[in-house]
């Protein structure tokens, strides 16, 4: 496990938020933001306060030696390659892109669809500034892969085109949401994720001025 996966779960399992963590460090919420995202590393008296606030080595923090937390490496076969680059197109191609809905399959809610050949997509969600949905892939009509989520707009400024500009760069290896971090102005998109394609959970969060507007978690995998 890296530093800026230690550094979210620690952070995470101590109850800290990262304006909190910001505060106790005197740094900025986007200089934590990319601590975790990767973007960058903290100096080495920041890492010694880490050390002492969570009462952790600055060993255990910056070496990647950590065997019983070793995940086993992930084996993607040519289904898995073609599922992925499915998901990815479903997804530029409905909510991020911009994509109308179509009717709903349930009382108020949004639903968004996308098909090609043998494989279907469909991401359904309740709710408006407080969500939660769905995202589903079937081949063949057989359900292969899925993810829930759930989030909420939390403060002013937040913008749906900023979120959808970043949910637009989903990355092939982690095809759940956005990268690990998108950056438009004064606005900021971070998201972690743990685990594999065929069982993750992650979060995702936009900081405007470093202070945190909207977050969401998600987690999901394949289906047998």
């Amino acid at each position: 496990m890296i530093f800026s996966e230690k550094l979210f779960l620690i952070r995470k399992n101590k109850g800290y938020s990262q304006e909190e963590l910001a505060e106790s460090l005197d740094v900025s919420r986007q200089a934590i933001a990319k601590w975790e995202s990767g973007q960058s590393y903290p100096e080495i008296y920041n890492l010694i306060a880490l050390s002492r606030l969570f009462n952790v080595t600055v060993d255990y923090l910056v070496k990647d030696n950590d065997s019983c937390m070793i995940k086993p490496i992930e084996q993607t076969t040519c289904a898995d390659d073609d599922l992925r680059k499915f998901i990815l197109k479903a997804k530029k191609e409905t909510y991020a892109g911009k994509r109308p809905e179509i009717s709903s399959s349930r009382p108020l809610s949004h639903d968004l669809k996308y098909e090609e050949d043998d494989m279907l997509y469909i991401d359904t969600y309740l709710g408006g500034e407080c969500f939660s949905g769905e995202e589903a892939v079937w081949k063949d009509n057989v359900p292969v892969w899925s993810m829930n989520y759930s989030g909420r707009v939390i403060e002013e400024n937040f913008s749906g085109d900023f979120l959808k500009a970043a949910l637009r760069e989903v990355p092939f290896d982690k095809p759940y949401r956005g990268p690990a971090f998108y950056q438009d102005g004064d606005y900021v998109y971070v998201c972690k994720v743990d685990g594999a394609f065929d069982w993750y959970q992650g979060y995702e969060e936009i900081l405007y001025h470093d202070v945190r507007i909207y977050e969401c978690y998600f987690h999901g995998g394949k289906i047998r």
